[in-house]
């Protein structure tokens, strides 16, 4: 697997802030949480305690999900003038008579219901290094279709 997780500037910018406010506020909310469950006696048969250690274990383990991401980030800016599609292009392709835009991002920026989908799907693969009029095939579930590369933004 390629260790490398292509993001956007805006992406990056946004992870760096989700990070800092888990290492800030949120550690701190966490914390208040567990010493008010601790006050209020045994902690053997205390929910309240048991569910904030187990926000502060998710905080926790988001934090470092996070930071390994950071460590192996590619920062890629949308492409503009592009002939092919690449990571950061956007693309319109028609499907019969439909036409659809997608962007291909990295798969921590995928949002395939907003035309975002990740370098690493099946579909998104398939349509790397394409060019404009070329026809990617895709098997679905429903019988293969065809997308044929119209534009690039």
């Amino acid at each position: 697997m390629n260790d490398l997780q292509y993001i956007s500037p805006q992406g990056l910018a946004d992870l760096k802030v989700e990070v800092q406010e888990r290492k800030t506020k949120t550690r701190r909310e966490i914390a208040d949480k567990i010493g008010q469950a601790k006050e209020l006696g045994d902690l053997s048969e205390n929910f309240e305690y048991h569910d904030a250690k187990q926000l502060q274990a998710d905080n926790e383990s988001r934090i470092i999900v996070i930071e390994n991401l950071l460590r192996n980030v590619v920062v890629v800016e949308k492409k503009t003038g592009a002939t092919c599609v690449a990571i950061g292009t956007g693309f319109t392709v028609s499907i019969g008579d439909a036409e659809k835009t997608f962007e291909i991002v990295g798969a921590s920026e995928a949002d395939p219901l907003s035309g975002k989908i990740s370098n690493e799907s099946p579909l998104g693969n398939k349509f790397l290094g394409s060019c404009i009029g070329d026809k990617v095939e895709m098997e679905t579930p429903g019988g293969v279709m065809t997308y044929e590369v119209k534009a690039i933004d």
